[in-house]
């Protein structure tokens, strides 16, 4: 057998095996020899799970009875070559390293694991079939080599080869000893290639369940961000959840949100979330940006800043970020559908700690908070509008329970012909106008007029009497408060200035107004803005203002009761309204009016009106002008019981042909309504309501016209 290259050596059964290798050969003594060896071998085996340790041990133990040079276990790992698995060559170097892939196509290799029979061939001779590894294989002194099958009952598994020299004899009992050993090996290849196939299975599985676990973070971050953006529609309470649910996946040090402030490029803070130190920070200064940052956060752009980065940011921002150790810092911008949100910014103590996955996802989350954000932007600008309307119609709903009795102007005197021409001029423009006017002479009629004629005419035309509201309240009435403010202030208010935004704001009685509250109204006039009482947030305004008054302003300037830059800002178009005593041709479609009007009410019978009633009317001063008109006519229609109208006309005789100034006139007016009220101005039947004034006004006209107690 040893004479044969290339051929098929007989393969025997495992028991056949046994006996050659115990059959005495020389002496019984090499026979236990070869017994030993393949029990060690089988020891090995058991004890020895990493193949080239095992070969190893096999070519120590078996050298002890059979002489060759090397032992060499390729196994099948692909179609056509086999891979050099592991080699024990003690003191022989063939020059080939474990590992490498050996073609066996066309070579005895293959036969042999075909036929799964082993055989001798010439090795050189053999080479010679394998191009790639003729110049690199070194088989000098090992011309021989015996091949044998290494399989198992499922599958083939490769050869283990033996390499001898030509001087090397090998009998019957030393093959079998081989075939012995080759049957073992393909044990312990098979346990090792299922021990490496869990391992690898094992490390699958850790991988996937790792990744898994990673996609089940990820997808629950994602998850938890919709819901904030779903249940959360204040913005602060949104960033503030957000920043917890991003904190438990990423374990960042610092979390941060800006937006953009409405109408600018400057960011502004809303929250900075430093958990392991500073907690929640608000309010720190931002820098304004240019086109090119915003053009950079329009194409959706990540920045990450390393530790010398973050000392180029804004100082109060990267002092915050040094004093809380954080060296790596990611951005990413919230973008609307339009324009740019905003930014979010997350920090870590470590360096580099975002890759880009994170980055990835960070965008993700960026895009829900970005569509939240859009939300609850529109929520916060609908609840405003809907505010605001709310206001307007309680407003409205008030302004109708106040009776306002008059529906256009009534008169064609060429005084009043004036003032009209005056309104149609400075109505278009959005320009502060003074109306200056005795009491009653339809102050409030005119500023409506001017509101009407104005580009505002479909908002909201707000009017306050600055005389009617006690000092105290005047500026919560005006700026509106917040809740708490005061005691009492049990919900938000918005103020007249804020219910007038972008309309017309009437304030009657300016002079009036507390000297402490003057300045706060400037502002309003001067920078557009204001703050509710209570607050210190700034809100910006669009208003026009219409003020009205029966004060000598000038002279209240002179006597520092009123402030002199407010004046000029209120005195850009003064419109002074002439009272009813210069304009008596209007009186009689005025008496006209008002019957029509009161009959209706009062389902009066009253079609005439007498001429000597109407020659009265036109002959008295009315010194309280259209309000002491309409109020005498309304007394007529109430005492009148037929078709004439019943005027009292004797409470007004005194007055007729007098011949003495409008002053003089009036003045007399008052002394005799103050007689006929035995002295007392208010109360029922008290001066004012004999004149149809009101008191405040008529306690300014007395002293004004300097009328003493001793009238008597």
């Amino acid at each position: 057998m040893n004479a044969i290259h290339g051929g098929t050596l007989k393969r025997e059964t495992a028991f056949g095996q046994f006996e050659r290798i115990m059959k005495p050969d020389n002496s019984s003594l090499q026979g236990i020899d070869r017994y030993q060896a393949l029990l060690d071998v089988s020891t090995a085996v058991a004890s020895q799970p990493d193949i080239q340790e095992l070969l190893r041990s096999v070519s120590d133990l078996l050298s002890k009875v059979v002489s060759f040079n090397a032992i060499a276990l390729l196994l099948n790992r692909r179609l056509s070559t086999m891979q050099l698995y592991a080699l024990a060559a003690g003191g022989f170097d063939p020059g080939i390293p474990v590992g490498t892939e050996v073609p066996f196509c066309n070579t005895v290799i293959a036969e042999v694991l075909d036929k799964q029979e082993p055989a001798l061939i010439d090795a050189r001779q053999e080479l010679q079939k394998i191009p790639q590894l003729v110049h690199r294989v070194c088989l000098d002194g090992m011309p021989k080599a015996y091949i044998f099958p290494v399989s198992s009952p499922r599958r083939k598994l490769g050869v283990l080869i033996f390499g001898a020299t030509d001087h090397e004899q090998y009998g019957a009992e030393d093959i079998a000893l081989m075939g012995a050993i080759a049957t073992h090996v393909s044990v312990a290849v098979e346990s090792a290639l299922a021990l490496e196939a869990a391992d690898r299975y094992r490390g699958k599985l850790e991988y996937e369940s790792k990744r898994y676990e990673h996609e089940r973070d990820r997808l629950k971050l994602l998850l938890d961000i919709n819901n904030h953006t779903v249940t959360q529609l204040d913005i602060r309470e949104l960033f503030l959840a957000a920043s917890a649910s991003i904190r438990g996946f990423f374990g960042n040090a610092f979390t941060g949100f800006w937006l953009f402030e409405e109408g600018s490029n400057r960011l502004q803070c809303v929250t900075l979330d430093f958990p392991n130190g500073h907690g929640y920070v608000e309010n720190l200064p931002s820098p304004q940006f240019s086109q090119g940052d915003l053009e950079k956060l329009r194409i959706r752009m990540v920045t990450v800043f390393g530790q010398d980065d973050i000392k180029t940011l804004p100082a109060p921002l990267a002092e915050s970020l040094t004093s809380e150790s954080i060296i790596s810092l990611a951005s990413v911008p919230l973008l609307g559908s339009s324009n740019p949100l905003g930014l979010i910014a997350l920090g870590s103590c470590r360096e580099k700690a975002f890759s880009e996955p994170d980055l990835d996802l960070l965008v993700q989350v960026a895009n829900q908070i970005s569509l939240a954000l859009e939300n609850a932007l529109a929520y916060g600008r609908l609840s405003v509008f809907r505010r605001r309307l709310e206001d307007e119609r309680h407003y409205l709903e008030s302004e109708i329970r106040s009776q306002y009795n008059f529906d256009d102007i009534i008169g064609n005197s060429p005084a009043l012909r004036k003032v009209l021409d005056q309104v149609s001029v400075v109505a278009p423009t959005d320009s502060t106008v003074l109306l200056v006017g005795e009491t009653g002479t339809g102050k409030e009629l005119i500023a409506r007029a001017i509101h009407n004629l104005s580009l505002r005419r479909d908002r909201t035309f707000v009017r306050l009497n600055c005389a009617a509201i006690p000092q105290g309240l005047m500026e919560s009435e005006l700026f509106g408060h917040e809740k708490g403010a005061f005691t009492g202030a049990l919900a938000q208010k918005q103020g007249r200035i804020e219910l007038a935004h972008e309309g017309t704001l009437f304030l009657d009685e300016i002079g009036d107004v507390d000297l402490e509250l003057q300045p706060k109204l400037l502002r309003v006039l001067q920078e557009r803005e204001f703050e509710r009482l209570g607050s210190n947030r700034t809100l910006k305004i669009d208003v026009r203002l219409i003020t009205a008054t029966n004060r000598d302003l000038p002279a209240m300037v002179r006597n520092r009761e009123f402030r002199e830059d407010l004046y000029y800002r209120l005195n850009v178009f003064p419109i002074v309204i002439p009272p009813l005593r210069e304009r008596k041709e209007d009186i009689p479609p005025l008496v006209h009016y008002f019957v029509s009007l009161f009959v209706r009410k009062m389902r009066k019978p009253i079609r005439i009106i007498p001429r000597e009633v109407m020659a009265a009317l036109m002959d008295w001063v009315w010194p309280g002008n259209v309000r002491e008109l309409q109020n005498f006519i309304e007394r007529s229609v109430i005492l009148s019981r037929d078709e004439t109208l019943a005027a009292p006309i004797g409470e007004l005789k005194k007055g007729l042909g007098v011949g003495a100034s409008s002053e003089v006139s009036e003045r007399e007016a008052i002394v005799e309504a103050l007689r006929a009220a035995d002295g007392r101005i208010s109360g029922p039947g008290g001066a004012a309501e004999r004149l149809g004034m009101k008191r405040t006004s008529l306690r300014r006209r007395i002293d004004q016209l300097r009328i003493t107690k001793d009238y008597a």
